[in-house]
Order: structure tokens, then sequence, then C-alpha cells
């Protein structure tokens, strides 16, 4: 009895870690974000949703080989790499670095250009994808070893480095909007001996269709642009024409706003789309032909 009670009060111990980081990170983010979010108490409540209503993180009543695959063989994958210390000990520079550089704002998907300073620190502090989902992007890079990896949204890097190491082999392109923020990236690559990244600055909503224009496939892309639903169609539907039935799609904050979830929603309904797992900060789409019925799963995580 006293082991199962000792049981039971941890996990409502890490699910109530769950929920503070959480609203951290909703906090930290809700500073510099240009859409419409939900606010952070919004977020938090649909989190307990989602961690409530969620299938099991360890596969448990799973009926799908591929995804019980999935959950066994990358979620539940807690090995540690050596890249990972480097690169968590490059973000915690990143997050005392006080230098001040520029970033354009490029709205919606817009052309205007309007220049706002901001420490690196700041950035690391809001923007970049927490520790524990830029170890799952390298464990499913690590696992499915794509060929070439696409990335809409580089920002400092460190999923990038995550990538890249994850499958060193592969050919990764990184877009990024800001040209002080793509040298600051350039900087970290170096510093990790990084040689497998192509950075291509600019406005993607002018500059994807040309990087697309030269590719006849991507394997992995990792959508983590602009937070709002007609932008993210339309890269999703300009990367649904080089998909192959073992491309791996990402889009990042599908539940930040109400145009994220129905972006998320139309893009789940696509009919290349055979199965999508939703694990809340994160959406994960396969164009598997060999899946006969369009399956969701949402899984804690």
């Amino acid at each position: 009895m006293q082991d199962l009670l000792i049981s039971g009060c941890t996990r409502i111990s890490d699910f109530c870690i769950e929920i503070l980081l959480t609203l951290e990170f909703c906090l930290l983010r809700f500073a510099f974000v240009i859409c419409p979010m939900y606010s952070s108490t919004q977020l938090v409540f649909k989190y307990l949703k989602y961690w409530l209503t969620a299938a099991n993180g360890k596969g448990h009543g799973v009926h799908s080989p591929f995804v019980f695959e999935f959950i066994t063989n990358v979620l539940n994958d807690k090995r540690e790499f050596d890249c990972f210390h480097y690169i968590e000990s490059l973000r915690e520079a990143l997050k005392k670095n006080n230098a001040e550089i520029n970033v354009p704002d490029f709205g919606a998907g817009s052309r205007m250009q309007l220049n706002n300073k901001r420490s690196i620190s700041a950035i690391a502090k809001s923007s970049l994808k927490p520790k524990k989902y830029s170890q799952l992007l390298f464990r499913i890079a690590h696992y499915y070893k794509p060929a070439l990896i696409l990335e809409l949204g580089t920002s400092l890097g460190i999923t990038t480095s995550y990538l890249s190491f994850a499958n060193p082999d592969a050919a990764i392109i990184t877009m990024e909007g800001a040209p002080e923020v793509a040298s600051v990236a350039k900087n970290n690559f170096n510093s990790l001996n990084l040689s497998n990244i192509k950075i291509v600055e600019g406005n993607f909503d002018e500059t994807l269709s040309s990087v697309i224009g030269e590719r006849s496939s991507v394997d992995f892309a990792f959508i983590d642009g602009n937070h709002r639903k007609q932008p993210t169609l339309n890269y999703f539907h300009q990367l649904i024409k080089l998909s192959t039935p073992s491309t791996i799609f990402i889009f990042d904050d599908i539940h930040w706003s109400r145009e994220m979830e129905e972006a998320w929603n139309e893009i789940q309904q696509h009919p290349s789309v055979t199965l999508t797992i939703d694990l809340f900060f994160i959406g994960i789409v396969f164009f598997r032909t060999e899946q006969k019925i369009k399956q969701h799963f949402t899984i804690r995580f």
C-alpha cells in the first residue's frame, strides 16, 4: 500500500511539474508572439484536458503496430547521447548572452519589416524549443534516418543542431527570416563543428518556393515559422508536393491559438495524410500508403 501511495504521489508531482513548466513556457512566449494566441490560462486548461484524455504514453491500448513502435522506440527512448550535453551547454550560454540583435517582424506572412532590438538571451528563453521536444526531434530523425531535412524557423539553431547530430549523413536546409538571427545560428553550428547544414535567409513566403523547386522530395520537415492559419496551410500545401510515403512533417504549437488548431484540423483531413500524432505542443504527420484507414492519435508525452 505504501509503495502504491508513493507511486501515486510521484505521478501527481510529475504532472504538477509539467503544468508549471507549461505555464512558464506560455508566459515567456506570450510577451513576443505576433498571433492572437490563447491566454496562458486557456493554454494550461487545454494542456490539462490533453493530459487527462490522451492515450497512455507507454502504448497501452494502442492497436496500430506502427504507432506502438513509435511510442516504444522513439517516445520512450531514454538514452542520453553525447551531443545532448554539447547542445544544452550552448543553450545555457545563449540564455546568458545579453548582446542585442535586430529581429525583423514579417507578421502573418506579410512583407512588412519592422526592426526590433532583442537580446539573444530573450530569444533563447522565449523562442527556442524546450529540451524535451528538441531531443524528441533528435530521436525521430535518429530512428527514421531522413536523408533530406527541411526546417522552417532556424531561430538560434538549437533544434537544427539536434537534427544535424541525429543523422550526420543527412542534408539539412534550415530557413530563417532574420539575417542577424541566422548569423548567430551559423556561429553556433561552427562551434559544434556541424557541416551538413545550409541556411536560407529571408521571408519563407518568398524563399520556400525556390528551395522546394530544387528538390524532388523531402523526407522530414519541421515547420516552426509563422504561427497563423493561412501561412501554415500555405507551407503545408507547398511541402506536400514533395512528400513520399515515408515523409514526416512536424508542426509546432498546434494548440497555440484557435487559428493554429484550425490549421491542424485541416491538415489532418487532407486526403494524402493517413496518420497523425498529437503531442499537444507538436503535431506529427505521416503519409504511409499502407495505412488504409486514416487514424489520428493523441498521446501523452
